[in-house]
């Protein structure tokens, strides 16, 4: 488990990183610290990683109390901003492997959408994959994570404080699927 300071240092590094800043239309406008982002509530890129095992559960993770956006709270998905430069499928990738040590497995990509909420504005994929391969949690951003059936998880969203951007990729995916 990470100490403290390493998950404020983790924090700190993550608000300055540059990432993709974006119109209403997903046009690239140039590239601003993640934190400048936030403050002057400018639409970003993310991406959203769904992830099965191979008997159709979903990796369900919790976040590390150092986040910026829904410390604590539970995360249907892996994902993560897009970093400027980089393009949705390789952040997708990016973070699969930084948060939950999953590499080299195909993402399919499920939807492309608008998120607008009082504490974040992301133009967002949503990707799946499937892997059984040992979870290798990042200790700075993931406390704990484990698979559930779609049934549990979605049982699960209603009792427990889930980020509600991944609950819009999950929502969209399963719109797709049914």
């Amino acid at each position: 488990m990470p100490r403290p300071v390493d998950e404020a240092a983790h924090r700190a590094a993550s608000d300055a990183e540059v990432v993709a800043w974006v119109d209403e239309q997903d046009r690239l406008l140039g590239g601003v610290p993640r934190a400048e982002l936030r403050a002057r509530r400018l639409i970003g890129r993310g991406t959203y990683i769904l992830l099965f095992n191979s008997a159709g559960e979903l990796c369900v993770h919790r976040r590390t109390l150092s986040k910026a956006l829904y410390p604590g709270y539970w995360d249907v998905a892996a994902g993560g901003m897009v970093l400027y430069g980089e393009d949705y499928a390789a952040s997708a990738a990016r973070e699969l492997a930084e948060e939950l040590g999953i590499v080299g497995v195909e993402l399919v990509e499920h939807a492309h959408f608008l998120y607008d909420a009082p504490e974040s504005r992301l133009w967002c994929t949503a990707y799946s994959a499937v892997s059984d391969a040992p979870l290798v949690l990042q200790p700075e951003e993931v406390v704990e994570a484990r698979f559930l059936s779609l049934d549990q998880a979605l049982a699960e969203i209603r009792r427990k404080p889930y980020c509600p951007d991944s609950l819009a990729a999950l929502q969209r995916y399963l719109a797709a699927l049914y």
